[in-house]
């Protein structure tokens, strides 16, 4: 079955951060690459992690592309046929775990936003000063490759802005691979402060999509974004926050206290797919998915 079809009779549960939980197994992600690292270094760590959270009980999982680009990868001396193996490399650790555990289980390949490989925090800003087609130029390669890898989906995620999104839905339109489009949202707009209606409104016509929604945001923003995403698109929703701390660029730390995941009522307004970004580990997600299939 796959994964649209399931949602018409349940939620699914994403996982969680895969640094936390790659962080609470006691890996040092103090990188410019953060957990595309270990794709080099160590990926039965990054295997270990995506089964943690299948045995938490998470249906879907999201692969360790987030930060992998051929830019990033080139600046570590590697050739792009080395970051074409690792990018699939990334999607392969996630459906070996997969076949570890029993029921249907899916694998969401991330694409994460530009700001990403900047290491800098310019994800949650945006905005970067680059055009569009430069833009979709960054994403299109890496794009291709994990499509062509199988996984079961595309999770655009962290996406700041529209420039962005706009940018990623040109490469997912007509790749014929279903995705998600997830924001970074802050006070009920995208983090470049842009409308939710126009930002959930871009995916009209792009069949590809299956899904929309937020992650790596606030507790607090969940709701709001729920109900302008159903309102606008019509489609199933998905949400994975953080616990609510907030990521400081310049001193590299957390900070800020821990919200509550409203995820009862979050699934009665129409959430479809729901799970943790940040700090949300294997645990949390055990709560998550405790309360979902209740």
């Amino acid at each position: 079955m796959d994964l649209v079809n399931a949602l018409a009779d349940r939620v699914a549960v994403v996982d969680g951060g895969l640094s936390t939980a790659l962080e609470q197994a006691g890996h040092d992600l103090s990188d410019e690459l953060w957990t595309a690292r270990l794709l080099l270094t160590d990926p039965d760590a990054v295997k270990a992690a995506h089964l943690a959270y299948y045995r938490a009980g998470a249906d879907v999982v999201i692969t360790s592309s987030y930060q992998a680009s051929f830019a990033g990868f080139a600046r570590r001396s590697l050739t792009d046929e080395q970051t074409v193996g690792l990018l699939r490399t990334s999607v392969s650790l996630a459906r070996s775990a997969a076949s570890e555990v029993d029921g249907p289980r899916w694998v969401a390949a991330s694409v994460g936003p530009y700001g990403a490989v900047l290491a800098d925090g310019s994800e949650y800003r945006g905005r970067y000063g680059l055009t569009t087609d430069e833009l979709e130029h960054f994403h299109r390669r890496r794009i291709e490759v994990l499509a062509e890898a199988g996984p079961d989906l595309l999770a655009v995620e962290t996406i700041p802005d529209v420039q962005e999104a706009e940018a990623v839905l040109r490469v997912v339109a007509g790749s014929g691979v279903p995705a998600w489009l997830s924001y970074s949202v802050r006070d009920g707009r995208t983090c470049a402060g842009q409308p939710l209606e126009e930002a959930f409104g871009l995916v009209d016509g792009v069949a590809e999509v299956v899904a929309v929604g937020l992650n790596c945001s606030a507790p607090e923003e969940v709701a709001g974004a729920v109900a302008t995403a159903r309102a606008v698109t019509g489609l199933p929703v998905v949400v994975y926050p953080n616990t609510g701390e907030r990521w400081n660029a310049a001193t590299h730390e957390w900070t800020g206290g821990v919200e509550s995941f409203a995820v009862g009522q979050w699934a009665e307004q129409g959430a479809r797919l729901i799970g943790g970004c940040c700090r949300v580990g294997p645990a949390g997600i055990a709560e998550i998915a405790g309360v979902l299939k209740a």
